[in-house]
């Protein structure tokens, strides 16, 4: 078993890895810029119960998280100390620990979808029985949800980004061909509106499922061997939950203060909630480019550091930002300038039109920053060090909350102020989480550089 990121050209290297996972993050933004496309036609009232019942597949990730980061961790550095049998560990424990969370989180959506919906005192009923669901349709459907990104995590910690962004792309097509005939209907297809995009949805995540599935058969080094139903490794899940836990406690503070947001946001009406929700997937454009490159940072740190070659994760990391510094500033130039053009291609109203344009041109000033922290963020986890992100997000995170009602107050600002909350916040995450990685690696450089010095004794 040959690692294939400790040798030769870091930047080939590292473009062959990120280029495939940036495809399959663009992807998954594509899949909710689809739904939104086709639910926009609907009006914003459908959005806005689209993007409210989101919140709690956003919560998804958090418990996707644990064992997504652990698999990606694990499998790459154990990949560069060319340690087979702790790939298999690492493969089998974090599918077994994501299958019982997508059980018990599906179960209890469903249960309490009434009660998670009315958190949010939307105060339209259409809107309400919509979100509801919604809701109830991905719940039922979300073990897919939850097992794909773990097959993905494995692939990539291996250094295979290839395979999950075709299979991720088959899935794409699927969505975009089942979302038009299941929300407007067709022939005999009856027009299903909001949960025609939720059926869509967990169709087409069963499809890449099935490929996954069908692929990984063929895969000797990482599954061959594979029995699930084995008794667990308790060593093995606790290494993966001790990775994984804070990203996962990150992921799920962020959408229990996103939702403290959308609530502050929801007294503008769903037509402000619309907006949240459609701009939120337009930033997508700079963040899961950054989140690619994250992955692909994980990854290549993690066999490098398996393989201690230090000086390859000191060049790989400043190769990665230079690079994800170039889309930071190129979305904060389209923001500024297309913002509005941008919204048109999911709403009509003028009115959201306008309020949509304002909120990129606020976002824009974060774009960098988001986009370094992010990435930071990869090269955190590729040294198992998951807890400085982590604290970093949840810290700045949190303060967007009283930050928006503070700028809320002012006159000036209204709404704008929940926007520049968010900006802001951003920013800072940003500068300190690149200091703090900076700091560690020249730190780590010093200390080679001193040993490379020291004299040896005859």
């Amino acid at each position: 078993m040959k690692s294939s990121l400790t040798e030769g050209s870091i930047s080939k290297a590292l473009i062959k890895l990120a280029l495939p996972i940036m495809g399959t993050s663009f992807v998954q933004m594509a899949y909710n810029l689809t739904d939104m496309m086709w639910v926009g036609r609907l009006g914003s009232l459908s959005v806005a119960a689209v993007g409210t019942a989101g919140f709690f597949t956003w919560f998804a990730m958090a418990l996707i998280f644990i064992s997504k980061i652990g698999a990606e961790v694990g499998v790459s550095q154990s990949v560069g100390k060319e340690d087979l049998v702790a790939v298999k560990g690492y493969v089998k424990s974090s599918i077994q620990i994501n299958v019982v969370l997508a059980l018990i989180y599906g179960g209890f959506l469903i249960i309490f979808r009434n009660d998670l919906i009315d958190f949010f005192n939307l105060g339209n009923q259409e809107v309400i029985d919509n979100a509801r669901g919604y809701l109830l349709i991905i719940a039922c459907g979300i073990i897919f949800s939850f097992i794909n990104p773990i097959f993905t995590a494995i692939l990539n910690g291996y250094g295979n980004s290839k395979t999950p962004f075709a299979i991720n792309t088959i899935g794409l097509l699927a969505n975009m061909i089942l979302d038009p005939l299941l929300i407007f209907g067709l022939g005999p297809l009856p027009a299903l509106g909001v949960r025609g995009a939720a059926i869509a949805t967990v169709l087409s995540q069963m499809v890449v499922s099935s490929l996954f599935i069908y692929t990984i058969k063929n895969n000797a080094i990482l599954f061959s061997g594979l029995n699930l139903f084995k008794s667990l490794e308790k060593n093995r899940i606790k290494e993966i939950m001790g990775l994984g836990l804070p990203v996962a406690l990150q992921s799920g503070m962020f959408t229990v203060f996103a939702m403290f947001i959308a609530k502050i946001v929801a007294q503008w009406g769903p037509t402000a909630v619309a907006v949240q929700k459609i701009g939120s997937q337009i930033e997508a454009i700079s963040w899961m480019t950054a989140g690619g490159f994250s992955t692909a940072l994980s990854a290549f740190t993690g066999q490098n550091f398996g393989a201690q070659k230090w000086d390859r994760i000191y060049k790989g990391y400043f190769w990665a930002i230079t690079i994800v510094s170039i889309v930071g500033l190129s979305a904060t130039a389209i923001f500024m300038v297309g913002g509005r053009t941008i919204f048109g291609l999911f709403l009509s109203e003028n009115d959201a039109l306008k309020m949509g344009a304002v909120y990129l041109q606020i976002l824009a000033y974060s774009q960098l920053f988001m986009c370094l922290e992010i990435t930071t963020s990869g090269g955190f986890n590729g040294l198992g060090r998951t807890i400085p992100p982590s604290v970093v997000g949840i810290v700045f995170n949190f303060l967007r909350i009283p930050a928006a009602i503070a700028l809320t107050s002012v006159d000036s600002l209204g709404l704008n102020g929940v926007w520049w909350s968010i900006s802001m916040s951003s920013v800072f995450k940003g500068v300190i989480l690149t200091t703090w990685f900076v700091f560690i690696l020249s730190k780590q450089q010093v200390k080679l550089k001193n040993k490379k010095l020291k004299p040896v004794d005859n």
